[in-house]
């Protein structure tokens, strides 16, 4: 899933106001994305109080929503200077980029698009699905890996036992196990599921920060309760993570890493380091995609989908800007 909103609120990443000890709470906002698959999803990060966990910069999460006759349809669009994550828990999507990959995203398995100097990518939900759960997440590059060529990885990561949860971890290193998908910053992505009642205790990296979406059940994080479908953040400085399920099983998603130390303008799908930046992606887009036939450009093609590119929305009437 990407950003389809028609009126994007422009979003600027600085370093992040110091929080009080504890848990910091994200409350999701519903955001309806338009078009044909006429979806609904819960945005937890960007927010105006939290911009990045690390390197993650982008979380929605949506589901379970039936399916309609017509089904999920999202026509190329484009992505700069960032990876998309994309996790099912059901259903089926089919990926079509730029680079040539053509995939299935499927419950359990890791699609990585890494979307550098530029790419764009269409993704169709298939006959046989009737139901959609999932998270669709995204990591800013740094500034010194954020115009490498866009390329397309798939993994379906191991699922372990861990004090009788169940965890997979699609990216980084946690609990002994590592996820060969590229990443570009110190960073982690892992599912765990737990049993009713259960407790875990989880070495972390204390140079880390650390969020968990709360998908299904009653959660606590370090002994704090995490509301269905918030996100618990909690700063860098203690090696271990305790997260627990109350008298219903439970399924989060654990993400974290090294905060990015960077500032970057968000806008649409496209990550920049300046408004100019920004705003010449668009009319790369808008030229070469939309308006002309330039297969050679930034943001090259997508073979295979029966339809047209998706424009882009109309940028803001103010002038886009880092603070900090």
């Amino acid at each position: 899933m990407s950003n389809l909103e028609t009126e994007p609120l422009e979003r600027l990443a600085a370093p992040e106001p110091p929080i009080h000890d504890g848990i910091e709470l994200l409350a999701p906002r519903d955001v309806p994305l338009g078009g044909p698959r006429a979806l609904s999803v819960r945005r937890t990060l960007p927010q105006r109080e939290r911009s990045l966990i690390g390197a993650w910069c982008f979380v929605d999460h949506y589901g379970p929503d039936a399916v309609g006759e017509r089904g999920m349809d999202v026509p190329p669009h484009p992505h700069t200077g960032l990876q998309t994550v994309s996790w099912l828990f059901a259903g089926e999507i089919e990926h079509r980029d730029s680079s040539g990959a053509h995939a299935m995203v499927r419950p359990g398995e890791l699609n990585l698009m890494t979307a550098g100097r530029g790419i764009q990518h269409s993704e169709v939900s298939t006959p046989a699905t009737t139901t959609l759960q999932g998270a669709q997440l995204w990591t800013a590059l740094p500034d010194d890996d954020r115009h490498v060529a866009p390329f397309f990885e798939s993994y379906q990561p191991p699922v372990f036992q861990h004090n009788g949860a169940s965890v997979s971890v699609f990216l980084g290193s946690l609990l002994g196990q590592t996820s060969p998908a590229t990443t570009f910053s110190p960073i982690v992505g892992a599912q765990i599921d737990l049993p009713p009642n259960t407790e875990i205790a989880v070495p972390v990296d204390p140079g880390f920060e650390h969020g968990v979406l709360v998908d299904g059940g009653d959660v606590t994080m370090d002994d704090e309760p995490v509301p269905l479908h918030c996100i618990g953040y909690r700063p860098p400085g203690s090696d271990i993570l305790v997260i627990a399920s109350g008298e219903t099983a439970a399924r989060v998603l654990l993400i974290g890493g090294k905060p990015l130390g960077e500032q970057i303008v968000m806008w649409w799908n496209f990550i920049g380091r300046s408004h100019e930046e920004v705003v010449a992606y668009r009319a790369a887009w808008q030229s070469d995609v939309i308006d002309g036939t330039n297969d050679a450009g930034r943001f090259g093609s997508v073979s295979g989908y029966p339809g047209d590119p998706l424009p882009a929305p109309i940028l803001p009437n103010v002038r886009m800007r880092p603070r900090g």
